[in-house]
Order: C-alpha cells, then sequence, then structure tokens
C-alpha cells in the first residue's frame, strides 16, 4: 500500500469514526441521520399531553406579531411569550411577514425558548401566486387551465413555492382540485375547470412545482391540495351546501385529480372541506381519511381542517354534542390540525375531556401529532429552521418571473368568436375606443395579496398601441349605480371611433368565496350599453372580464368578436393587448362549459348518455363547449391512426394524428383526445378527455402528435367497485373542442 493510499485509508476511517460518535451523541429527535419515524416517534415520547395539543394548533399571525393590516410589521417577544409559552405550537397563520427576520426571530423563540425546541410551521395562501406583500400573481387557476400546458403551471408553482420560503412560509393552501360544475359557486375561478382529467395533470403540476425536489430546500413549500373532497358542487351552488354523490362518481371523477395529487404529485397537505358528504361531515369521515387517502393512496403528509369546518360539526352540521365531542371524532378518523375552529383553550380542555372520557386514546392523539412532526422532519425545520434573509431580494418577483405571468396570460386568453375577422386589430392608424368600467380595473384574481394591482385592459392597450393608433375611453356604465349619461358619452365615443372594445363582466362583489349567484346573467346597464354601441354600426369586441361562466347569450348572437380574458393576474392587461392587436395569436381553451342559461346547470361536456338537457324553452347545445377556443389561423387535421388497433385490457396503444397549419400566421393549437367506451357494465360519459397536447406551427406547417392510450385512459369503476378495463370498443376521438371532433377510429379490446 503506497503512503498516500494509506493515509488516504486512516482520514477515511477517523471521520467514520467521528461520525459515528456525532450520530451516538445527537440527541434522538435532533440526530438528522436517523429515519424520520424514529425521529418523530422519539420526539412525542418526550412531549406532554399539553405540547401534543399545541403540534395541532394554528395561531392568528396578529397574536404572535406586531401586523399592519394583512402584513406582519415587527416581531413581538410579549406577543409570542404569553401565546406559546413553553409548549410551542403547530402553524401560525395570516402572518405575512414584510421582512423574513419576523418569521426567522419567531422561529428562534420556538427553537430556543420552548422546552422541546420545535419548530412552528408557517402556512399562507398562494391559490395563483403567493399573497404577501409585492409577489408575482400570476391568471386565476380557471384561467391557467385554459392554456392546456402542465409545464406551464409547474413553472407557476415553482415560483410560487420560491417566493414563499423566501419569507420564511414552509406550506401554501393550495391548490383547489375540485372540479366546478356549478358556475353559480362563487369559486369557481380558484378551480382548474371541470374535467377530472385536466384538473389531475395541472393539480399535480403545480404540486410537484411547489413541492421541487425536496422539501429541505430553501425555494419549496408543501402543497395542500382541497377541498376534501367533493366540495366543488355544492347544492344550489351554494358554498359548503351539502354534497349529494355515488361513491363510483366520486372515484371516477372528484376524488381522481386527488389520487394524482398525492400518488403522483407526493403532496404532503390535504384541507378537509367543510360539507358533508352523503350525510356525513368530511372532517368525521373515515372512508375519505382512512380508506381512501392513507390506505388506498399511501398519503404521508398531514390533514388540515378547512377554516372552522370542525366547529361546524357542532353548529351547522348538528352532527357532534360539544367541542370535545368534534375533536375526538376528527381525531380519530385522520384529521391532524385544526384552523381557527376553537380558542386554544378550548382545544386544550376539549381534548383533555375527550382523553378523560375514552372518546379519544392518547395513542390515536399520538397518532395525529406524528402526522405533523414527520412533515416538519421532512422540512429540514430541526435542522434549518431559518431563512436566509438574501433570498427575499434575489428571489421574489424577478423579471423571469413576471416574464412568466406575461405568458401565462398570453397562453390562456380564449378568443370565442371572431366573425368577419374584427380581430385582430390591424388598422395602423385606428382609433379604438375602449369602454366599460371594469376596463380601468386591476383585480388580479382572489386570493390574492388585498393591495396587489395588474395591469388594467386600458392601460395595456395604451402601451401597447402602435404609432399612429389611438386609444380613448368611455366608463359606458357604473355597477354601483344608473348612469344614463355614461352610456351616452361612450356611444358618442364609439360613433367617432374605428372600433370599440367593451370590457364587461363581474367585479369583485359578486364573484370568489362567498358570492355566490342564483343567476349568472351580466347585470342590465352592461347589457343595455353594449346594445348601444353595437347600434353605432362600428365594429364592436366583447372582452369578458370574469371568473366564472357568464350567459351571454345576446353577446354570443350578436357581437361578432368575443374575447375571454378571465381574470389575468399582474400582467393582463398587456396579455389583452398583445391579442387584441394582433402581437400574439390566441390559443387559450376553455376548461368549462358556458351554458345558456341557469336552468341548464349542471351542465358539463363529459355527461352520461342519459343526460339530454332538452328543454322547450332553450337550445340543448351550450353556448360555448369545453375546449372552445379559436385562433387567427386555421389547423387542418389528418391521417388518424390507432395501433395496435386491438390489444388486450393490459395492454396500451398509440394515437398518432397530423395536424397541419393552413393559415399564413403561426399559431398554437391544443390538439385534444377523447375517449367513448362504447358499451360498460356500468354507465360511462358521451368521452372523456384522456390526452392533449399543445403545438406551434408556422404558416403551412404540420406535426405528427402522438398520444398513448393505457389502461388507466380505457377504465372504469365497475359494479364490484374495483378499476378495470373491460373488453369491448371504445371510440377515439380527436379534434380542437369537445364539439369539434375532425377526426374518429376504433380501438378494441379483447380478452
Amino acid at each position: 500500500m503506497t503512503k498516500i493510499r494509506y493515509v488516504f485509508y486512516i482520514a477515511l476511517i477517523a471521520l467514520f469514526a467521528c461520525t459515528t460518535n456525532k450520530k451516538s451523541e445527537i440527541e434522538g429527535y435532533r440526530n438528522s441521520f436517523l429515519p424520520v419515524d424514529e425521529r418523530a416517534n422519539d420526539l412525542l415520547n418526550r412531549m406532554t399531553v399539553e405540547e401534543k395539543i399545541a403540534q395541532i394548533d394554528m395561531y392568528w399571525g396578529k397574536e404572535i406579531a406586531d401586523m399592519d393590516g394583512h402584513d406582519a410589521i415587527a416581531y413581538s417577544e410579549e406577543k409570542i411569550s404569553n401565546m406559546i409559552g413553553l409548549v410551542g405550537a403547530g402553524s401560525i397563520h395570516d402572518l405575512y411577514p414584510l421582512d423574513v427576520e419576523i418569521a426567522n426571530k419567531i422561529q428562534k423563540y420556538m427553537i430556543e425558548k420552548t422546552r422541546l425546541g420545535i419548530p412552528v410551521m408557517f402556512i399562507e395562501e398562494g391559490l395563483h401566486g403567493y399573497c404577501g406583500n409585492g409577489s408575482t400573481t400570476f391568471p386565476i387557476p380557471l384561467q391557467l387551465a385554459s392554456a392546456f400546458d402542465t409545464t406551464l403551471v409547474r413553472k407557476v408553482g415553482e415560483v410560487i413555492g420560491t417566493e414563499a420560503r423566501a419569507h420564511g412560509v414552509h406550506m401554501i393552501l393550495a391548490p383547489v382540485i375540485g372540479l366546478a360544475r356549478d358556475p353559480r359557486w362563487g369559486r369557481v375561478e380558484e378551480t382548474y375547470g371541470e374535467d377530472p382529467y385536466l384538473t389531475a395533470l395541472n393539480g399535480t403540476a403545480i404540486v410537484k412545482g411547489m413541492q421541487g425536489k425536496g422539501l429541505d430546500q430553501p425555494n419549496t413549500v408543501i402543497a395542500e391540495p382541497k377541498h376534501f373532497a367533493v366540495h366543488s358542487v355544492p347544492e344550489a351552488g351554494s358554498n359548503i351546501a351539502t354534497v349529494f354523490i355515488g361513491e363510483r362518481e366520486a372515484r371516477s371523477t372528484f376524488l381522481y385529480p386527488f389520487e394524482k395529487a398525492v400518488k403522483e404529485g407526493k403532496a404532503k397537505g390535504i384541507m378537509a372541506a367543510y360539507h358533508e358528504l352523503d350525510g356525513v361531515p368530511c372532517v368525521f369521515n373515515d372512508w375519505l381519511m382512512k380508506d381512501v387517502l392513507r390506505d388506498e393512496w399511501g398519503f404521508d403528509g398531514f390533514v388540515l381542517s378547512d377554516l372552522g369546518a370542525i366547529r361546524m360539526t357542532v353548529n351547522s352540521h348538528k352532527a357532534a354534542k360539544d367541542t370535545a365531542d368534534a375533536l375526538a371524532q376528527t381525531l380519530k378518523v385522520g384529521l391532524n390540525m385544526q384552523f381557527y375552529d376553537f380558542a386554544h383553550e378550548s382545544l386544550i380542555e376539549g381534548v383533555k375531556e375527550s382523553l378523560q372520557n375514552g372518546s379519544l386514546t392518547e395513542k390515536e392523539l399520538d397518532a395525529a401529532v406524528r402526522d405533523i412532526l414527520r412533515v416538519k422532519f421532512m422540512l429540514g425545520l430541526f435542522e434549518n429552521p431559518y431563512i436566509d434573509p438574501s433570498l427575499q431580494k434575489t428571489a421574489f418577483h424577478t423579471e423571469e418571473s413576471q416574464q412568466l405571468a406575461l405568458e401565462a396570460a398570453q397562453k390562456s386568453i380564449v378568443l370565442l368568436k371572431n366573425d368577419g375577422a374584427v380581430l385582430p386589430v390591424k388598422d395602423k392608424n385606428a382609433r379604438i375606443a375602449v369602454i366599460g368600467e371594469l376596463a380601468e380595473s386591476t383585480y388580479p384574481g382572489g386570493y390574492t395579496n388585498p393591495d396587489k394591482e395588474g395591469i388594467s385592459i386600458l392601460d395595456g392597450l395604451k402601451q401597447r398601441i402602435g404609432v399612429g393608433q389611438s386609444v380613448q375611453f368611455a366608463q359606458g356604465y357604473d355597477l354601483e349605480k344608473d348612469e344614463p349619461g355614461l352610456k351616452l358619452e361612450a356611444v358618442n365615443l364609439a360613433r367617432k371611433s374605428d372600433v370599440a372594445i367593451v370590457v364587461i363582466g363581474e367585479n369583485v362583489k359578486v364573484v370568489g368565496e362567498g358570492k355566490d349567484r342564483s343567476a349568472i346573467d351580466l347585470d342590465a346597464n352592461q347589457v343595455e350599453l353594449i346594445k348601444a354601441i353595437y347600434a353605432t354600426g362600428k365594429p364592436v369586441v366583447a372582452v369578458l372580464f370574469n371568473g366564472r361562466p357568464l350567459t351571454i347569450n345576446w353577446i354570443a348572437e350578436n357581437i361578432p368578436a368575443v374575447v375571454e380574458s378571465w381574470f389575468s393576474g399582474e400582467k393582463g392587461g398587456l396579455a389583452i393587448a398583445d391579442v387584441l392587436l394582433g402581437n400574439v395569436n390566441p390559443s387559450g381553451k376553455l376548461a368549462i362549459t358556458f351554458p345558456r342559461s341557469v336552468g341548464q346547470i349542471p351542465y358539463y361536456y363529459n355527461h352520461k348518455p342519459s343526460s339530454q338537457h332538452n328543454y322547450v324553452d332553450v337550445s340543448n347545445k351550450p353556448l360555448y363547449a369545453f375546449g372552445h377556443g379559436i385562433s387567427y389561423t386555421k389547423f387542418e387535421y389528418s391521417d388518424l391512426k390507432v395501433q395496435p388497433e386491438t390489444i388486450s385490457p393490459n395492454e396500451e396503444a398509440t394515437v398518432e394524428v397530423t395536424v397541419k397549419n393552413t393559415g399564413d400566421i403561426v399559431g398554437d393549437e391544443v390538439v385534444q383526445l377523447y375517449i367513448r367506451d362504447e358499451i360498460g357494465t356500468v354507465t360511462t360519459p358521451v368521452k372523456a378527455l384522456k390526452g392533449f397536447e399543445r403545438i406551434s406551427l408556422n404558416a403551412g406547417e404540420s406535426k405528427t402528435v402522438r398520444f398513448r392510450v393505457d389502461h388507466e385512459a380505457l377504465s372504469l369503476w365497475n359494479r364490484d367497485m374495483k378499476r378495470v378495463v373491460e373488453p369491448g370498443d371504445f371510440t377515439i376521438m380527436v379534434g380542437s373542442a369537445s364539439d369539434d371532433i375532425r377526426l374518429k377510429t376504433v380501438l378494441t379490446v379483447e380478452e
């Protein structure tokens, strides 16, 4: 052995000995070399009942720090010592520290002043952008889904995780992956639309983006899919109302996105919903929480109640007699942490009472606490509890993040109609009238920082118009009161202009959480205004600014060009201007159906064959179908093939189709694959999305798109409640929308 090699081996042995000694010297749960479960169990064995209860509790930011409205502005030793004492806390919410040092000081107290030094989790909102002051705000999820681009959505998740963690935040209360099948519900804007497949892919993508390559990294957070489960179709579209659904339908549709987010996205958080499901409050539902979530899907994170959901079992559902009863039932089924449900003292007393009367065992309490501790170990909080302050400047609201917000909006704006090629506005000397109060709105969508403002449609057009073009504005209407003079002013402006862009839709008072509607029409002032502008004979473009589908029958029939802009985030006005002026060729596709009337609701494309929607007073077709969205160019589909044409239940096939841009400008097309199981032992949808691909084509260019059709794409939940592929014929449909199928073929499955 050479001298150099000998020295190397001696050094290696010394290092091993040092490491071994270090392992043995470090106290059990603090030893990062031990498995997470072993560390969690060791810590549990050292904890008092009071310390365990503290871990299932959530504290308000205002209880811990000095606040200025939404934001924490200063650390308060007095507040934290009075509230926390020596026992610690599970989490803190509604803090939004303006300076990460505030979070670091709170964490320092938890590490150094509490008996066991258990770090706290900071939990905040971040539905389409971290809700802290100055963050990057992206389009609402319903619009992001319209991009049909999961790579884009994953990048959005990465920005959310990066910006949140830079402020000391460890968990984001998103994504919302319920299926939006009742547009009366005010929270439709928070969803990824009506389709389980599209929602599952987008939900999984944003979970992966937020959670990144490891929860212990300085640019990742825990994602928390919500609201578990089947929350998004409340009776009469009224938030938190009862939900009626069978197990097979739940598994086939509403549970599918959660399954993908847990099994493929590895989500470490879940939010239990407010409502009752088949008579059982979700926070008590052992079938959901145990059988499905943990046993079937292998979920290894922790479950948080929705705000006040446990308390509702006493006050609303009448399924628990008091606090102790509610907490016992909740903790027994696998829910881990309350969300402002009960005052801290009431929580302590309630858990202790349930332990004393035997309705809850300490083993069951330990199971709830263990999940929380495990996640804190996964986050690396015991080794690295503090955040580098420099990240707040280098990783927050970067130019790259802002550019991504613009790209996301550009890709997801939907051109619904363009008769006579009114759009884009090509005239280099065009006098453009912008009309409508909402054209000045800077609202970027729900669940954003309350001080966040986006670029309005009016300002976006002013920034994007070319030399020689002009933009003039008229309010046209007042959503708060009737002002006839405003309409006259707008009409006069339209007469003097070459094109009138009328912005109509919803303001913040009628859309969002707790803002459900019995009707989804435009208000009368907006309808009268656009009719008056149309009567001038000038070309008219209707731009929708809204968070849910609206019944706009007259507009769809009469106005030549209609654009769905949704709530497009901080760069929305620029993106909309780019589409209107032709800087960007629109390529978004609707992730949700537009009904013709409230009477058609629920109306979604993948309905069962017996769901006909036949009425004597309205068409049985939707106003705009799922997947709809046109371009400034045209696309031709040809050469559809499925290979092989016959497979066994465990095999897969490949579908190929050629798409050509037959226009004279570059454009993006979202090629959509739908499948129909012709005969099943249980009923199946008339068609179901099972694949999509966004492609960009130059004028005259062709591309071949390939889809994989596997067991999951062909399976159903049979009469024995097992997911299987049944023999038979499957119609393969490829097209530009659910109601614009260009080509069909058949795939046969044989035993």
